[in-house]
């Protein structure tokens, strides 16, 4: 019953982090491994927990969504693709592949965010001095798709700070308001988890139980987080992602 009580807590955790910012794999990842679950099915089950949360995140920023479909289908379709072939190398790749490769993405994943500030800085000042010069504007050439792409492999494949990258290539390719992208970011990375999680129901080994509790915690921590999230102390947020992302890598590594 504590380990079920701690799933269900940690899906509505990431529920809120992924509507925020992202990053929430890094929370019930590490617990899922805590309680036994072997990195491969913990990574599935996780996945198909957290649709559910990415769903409601995607309900909760509806409004920031207001003329933005364009950008959904154009984008939309470069997540989907990658999402789909992110899944398969999860489930092609043997085990021990994901064993080494996962704490390096973890690593990279955990980098970011403690860099988030700064990149977040360096995309103002950007956006501001094209308007300045008159540049102003969506610079969504095939670099950008191709990027939204890559991330969606990476999302399939494991997905911790998806979020944050999405945020970084769209934030210095859109010219829009940072809250409007990421209600573009929870949607695309919805993309990845739903078709990823599609891949997996049909191949892959899946624990239904964690899945079930992550799934219904992250539905509350969505809408939590679209409500809510904006008033948490970012730097606190962070903090406790990174203990926890360093926590998911000496699971793995022992």
């Amino acid at each position: 019953m504590l380990e079920a009580l701690a799933v269900l807590a940690a899906g509505v955790w990431a529920g809120a982090i992924n509507t925020v910012v992202g990053s929430g794999t890094l929370v019930t990842f590490p617990v899922l491994l805590a309680v036994g679950y072997p990195p491969v099915v913990a990574n599935v089950s996780n996945n198909i927990g957290l649709i559910g949360g990415t769903m409601s995140g995607v309900w909760g920023y509806r409004r920031e969504l207001a003329g933005q479909r364009s950008r959904i289908w154009k984008f939309g379709s470069m997540s989907l693709l990658g999402g789909i072939t992110g899944a398969i190398l999860l489930l092609q790749l043997p085990d021990d592949a994901f064993e080494v490769i996962v704490p390096v993405l973890i690593a990279i994943a955990l980098v970011l965010i403690v860099l988030q500030k700064r990149l977040q800085a360096w995309i103002a000042a950007r956006r501001a001095a094209a308007g300045e010069s008159g540049r102003a504007g969506d610079h969504d050439g095939p670099f950008v798709r191709l990027a939204v792409f890559g991330t969606g492999v990476y999302g399939g494949y494991f997905g911790a700070a998806q979020g944050i990258i999405l945020l970084s290539f769209l934030g210095l390719a859109l010219d829009d308001e940072l809250q409007r992208i990421n209600g573009l970011k929870n949607v695309l990375a919805g993309t990845v988890n739903l078709v990823a999680g599609v891949v997996f129901l049909f191949i892959a080994d899946i624990s239904w139980t964690p899945a079930l509790l992550i799934f219904a915690g992250a539905v509350l921590g969505g809408q939590l987080g679209a409500r809510y999230g904006r008033r948490l102390p970012p730097d606190a947020l962070r903090a406790l992602i990174v203990v926890v992302g360093l926590a998911a890598i000496v699971q793995l590594v022992r």
